[in-house]
């Protein structure tokens, strides 16, 4: 499998807090744990020439991780294109945290995507959905003492499946963990992992990401989408 792992990198330059966290930056550490499972991993940032995601990037990508925060807009509608058609045409995408309000998961879901939120909860995790190929040696629930609160409404068109719920000391509950597919392409939609938290550091956290890497790797890539006559095979 070869994994592209995108981050915008910006709060790793203001936010001290990030790379004391995350050191290298959220992509980097994000690649590291990936690496142990004898993944193909290869990052990419905003500053990058192209996003660091032109055509060669995404032929080469079986599955790109998706994170981003407080440069959504600076992102080239050019590059937006280019990794919706590659979804499209069977690249998996798995989007994390606040890369719900990301150019490219609005574009493939085609709503807001909107929700409440609220820093500093704890979350209790609920796996909804335990025989799901993601779930595979998940917990019935786990705790992440420090997350951002994201709470319902959350504005997406109905899931495929809903894989895991979360829930918070608030009071609020979210769709956590969401599936979708995008023509021949696999989407994984995952709530926790806000910058300043540790979330990434649960072993449990990272086996969900490694998992859903296995589930949204593409049997087939590059899969041409056509509208042709067809001539009628039987007489």
């Amino acid at each position: 499998m070869k994994v592209t792992v995108w981050n915008e990198n910006q709060h790793e330059k203001s936010v001290p807090r990030v790379t004391e966290l995350y050191p290298g930056g959220l992509h980097e550490y994000i690649a590291s744990f990936l690496r142990d499972d004898d993944v193909e991993v290869r990052t990419a940032t905003l500053d990058d020439e192209n996003c660091g995601l032109d055509d060669d990037v995404l032929d080469d990508t079986d599955v790109l991780i998706w994170w981003g925060h407080m440069a959504h807009e600076k992102v080239p509608d050019e590059v937006v294109d280019r990794v919706q058609q590659h979804i499209l045409g069977g690249m998996g995408l798995i989007v994390l945290h606040s890369g719900h309000f990301s150019k490219i998961f609005r574009r493939m879901l085609g709503t807001t995507c909107s929700l409440k939120w609220r820093d500093g909860a704890r979350e209790r995790i609920w796996t909804i959905k335990p025989n799901h190929p993601i779930a595979e040696g998940i917990p019935e629930t786990f705790a992440l003492d420090c997350e951002e609160m994201y709470g319902e409404a959350f504005d997406i068109p109905e899931p495929q499946e809903v894989v895991f719920m979360g829930w918070f000391n608030g009071g609020e509950v979210f769709r956590s963990g969401c599936t979708f597919i995008r023509g021949n392409g696999k989407i994984f939609y995952f709530q926790p992992g806000h910058e300043t938290n540790p979330s990434f550091q649960n072993e449990y956290i990272q086996r969900i990401i490694k998992n859903a890497v296995k589930w949204a790797c593409p049997v087939k890539k590059n899969i041409e989408i056509t509208c042709p006559e067809f001539k009628a095979l039987e007489q």
